[in-house]
């Protein structure tokens, strides 16, 4: 895309994270809202988000290291740590 076609550039820090629908969003001037998925973010296929009532576009600034894991991800690690915390506990000994 152009770069003439971009209203402006703005950090994903300041951008409104949607988990229900998995994408970030931030308000555009003529109302509605500038939106880019999280895969579209995680696979590094674009970092424009757009509007879907105007022409206007907004390039995002981001880490892919600093977007939020897929819920595959934390479900692995909430387990990881669920087993790390299980193996922590002392075992009583038996009478």
């Amino acid at each position: 895309m152009a770069d003439e076609n971009i209203y402006d550039e703005i950090e994903i820090e300041d951008m409104t994270w949607d988990p229900t629908m998995q994408i970030y969003h931030y308000p555009c001037p003529c109302g509605d809202r500038f939106e880019i998925s999280i895969d579209d973010l995680r696979d590094e296929e674009t970092d424009i988000a757009v509007c879907p009532s105007c022409s206007l576009q907004i390039r995002v600034i981001y880490e892919v290291d600093d977007l939020p894991k897929p819920e595959s991800e934390q479900k692995q690690e909430e387990v990881k740590k669920s087993i790390e915390t299980q193996a922590q506990q002392p075992v009583a000994a038996a009478a």
